[in-house]
């Protein structure tokens, strides 16, 4: 079964900054994602600057806006989607990942399958 892990920067502190892993423990991460077999896609996202929201109002007018309007300072940082028996096996692995410490979170969803 297929399931998506939203990857979730921790909260900024005072000064702007975050609790972040190395890219050593991200490089093992990922190493030991596509060892197990179970990598089936994944990106990380660019730097939050360069977001841009649009939404559409109740007359279908766009409204494009720069950046997202977040009323936190938690910032997705990108996505892993895996291929594991189930959602036990999913959470053991959003738990080993770096993203989930410091402050982060990974949100763990299944991947709707859809009939041909």
């Amino acid at each position: 079964m297929k399931y998506m892990l939203l990857i979730h920067a921790g909260a900024t502190d005072a000064d702007g900054g975050a609790a972040e892993c190395g890219v050593e423990e991200w490089m093992a991460y990922d190493k030991a994602v596509r060892d197990a077999g179970i990598h089936v896609s994944g990106e990380s996202l660019a730097d939050l600057v360069t977001a841009t929201t649009v939404r559409v109002g109740p007359e279908g007018d766009r409204i494009v806006t720069d950046g997202p309007f977040a009323e936190t300072r938690e910032v997705l940082g990108g996505f892993l989607v895996i291929d594991v028996p189930d959602l036990d096996a999913a959470l053991d692995w959003a738990a080993r990942c770096p993203g989930a410490r410091g402050g982060g979170a990974v949100v763990v969803r299944p991947v709707a399958e859809f009939g041909a």
